[in-house]
């Protein structure tokens, strides 16, 4: 039977996350206290007590799920998995895990990440929509009609995807997608359009500290968001790091290619569980 490690994205924060770790794991204090000193303030208090709100914050929330996520992995006692796998920033969480990047180097790429998405965000407002109930298709066709930026960024699974893009364009598509059967079509609290091609002018800095980061051959495939196939040539993990900022998360194709290549088993690290909800879904 073979296993995958699988890594959430941002949305899955919440107030308190981490703080089990942090008190029970010599290994994960270590890592956590290295995390504050690499990203020069104290993430943990805020990961421990800071509110919902403050969690929010793009370059807060970013490092602070990585974080979660790989001191998990670390922890878990688990023999090494036969892939890996994350959804949207979850991938740095699974480059780790596979042994392709080193901790630290990791948290320094996030971060940048998280910065530019956050920069990008302020000057060129954007917004996203979760669609249920309607498939990719059809989405794919409506948000093709609408006038102005809009597309299908995460397709998380069979009957919800969320579209991506500029807020007229984003609104116009969902009352065409409600028009045409969508069970609905909600506003997602969110800073900007992630997975779209708003998110542009983030990838300069990102991808010059991509290309300065040591990435190696990993011990076992990485699924990657961008083309949802298994890689572990490093250039070629490069490429699709950067190519994932701006292109939609294949997270339904990634769990079925998985599948397909012999995954029984997916272990979530992080906080909370959403993705073993999705994969659930995607599998049946």
């Amino acid at each position: 039977m073979k296993t995958a490690f699988v890594f959430p994205g941002q949305g899955s924060q919440f107030s308190g996350m981490g703080k089990d770790l942090y008190d029970s794991h010599d290994k994960a204090r270590e890592m956590m206290e290295q995390a504050n000193d690499i990203l020069g303030f104290r993430l943990t208090d805020i990961m421990f007590t800071g509110s919902d709100e403050d969690l929010k914050a793009t370059r807060v929330t970013q490092p602070a799920v990585f974080l979660h996520s790989v001191c998990a992995a670390a922890c878990s006692g688990l023999p090494d998995p036969d892939m890996v796998g994350g959804h949207s920033l979850g991938e740095f969480s699974a480059l780790v895990a596979c042994g392709a990047v080193a901790f630290e180097d990791a948290l320094r790429l996030v971060s940048v990440r998280a910065e530019q998405m956050q920069l990008c965000c302020e000057k060129v407002p954007g917004t996203m929509a979760a669609i249920i109930g309607l498939d990719a298709k059809k989405i794919e066709n409506i948000c093709a009609e609408v006038d102005g930026t809009v597309l299908a960024a995460n397709y998380n699974c069979d009957g919800q995807i969320v579209i991506s893009g500029e807020k007229e364009a984003v609104e116009a598509a969902c009352a065409l997608m409600k028009e045409a059967g969508a069970k609905r079509a909600l506003p997602l609290s969110v800073s900007g359009a992630f997975h779209s091609p708003l998110m542009a002018p983030a990838s300069l800095e990102l991808a010059k500290a991509i290309e300065n980061t040591s990435i190696k051959e990993p011990f076992c495939p990485i699924y990657q968001n961008f083309s949802a196939l298994p890689e572990t040539d490093p250039e070629r993990i490069k490429e699709n790091l950067l190519l994932q900022l701006t292109n939609p998360v294949k997270w339904t194709q990634t769990v079925k290619n998985m599948a397909a290549d012999g995954a029984e088993e997916f272990k979530e690290f992080g906080p909370g569980n959403v993705l073993q909800g999705l994969i659930k879904r995607i599998l049946g």
